[in-house]
């Protein structure tokens, strides 16, 4: 999240009387191209520039470090990792600095590589969508947020489909 925004969220949620309200802070965004399919769904792709200017660089694990003791500070009760399978590492390394919960968020682009592979019959689309759920869990995430939910919850409740 940009620089202080956490700490103004829970400043403002704390004078009006709302200390119990958990603040999920977006701590490692990364400038990634999963989020295309998202983007060209609704139609917001940057029409100049890009939005680099306020997330952060793929290259760089050590500023998600930086972003995490900001956050926590701030009053952070959860902290974010955006897009998730390609930062696995960046999952690992949250988890192992901080005690708040990790969530992992499987952006659009992972999702749609992996019904399209399956849709191509090149994947059993099931159990890679499961297995990349396993992945973000053993990285250390401890919430995922995923276009996939209903499916999985569905395949964990051992519907067919």
């Amino acid at each position: 999240m940009m620089d202080g925004r956490v700490g103004a969220l829970r400043a403002a949620l704390d004078a009006e009387g709302f200390q119990h309200v958990s603040i999920m802070s977006y701590t490692a965004k990364y400038a990634s191209s999963f989020y295309g399919p998202f983007r060209e769904a609704l139609d917001s792709n940057p029409r100049f520039g890009d939005k680099k200017t306020y997330q952060m660089n793929p290259a760089n694990y050590r500023e998600a470090l930086t972003e995490m003791r900001e956050d926590e500070s701030e009053g952070a009760d959860i902290l974010l990792v955006k897009p998730g399978l390609p930062y696995l590492d960046i999952i690992r390394l949250l988890r192992d600095n901080s005690p708040l919960p990790i969530a992992a968020y499987q952006v659009s682009g992972e999702y749609a590589m992996i019904k399209a592979a399956g849709a191509l019959k090149m994947i059993d689309e099931e159990k890679v969508m499961m297995e990349s759920l396993m992945c973000l869990r053993r990285a250390g995430a401890d919430i995922i947020l995923t276009y996939s939910a209903l499916q999985a919850a569905r395949c964990l409740c051992g519907e067919k489909r």
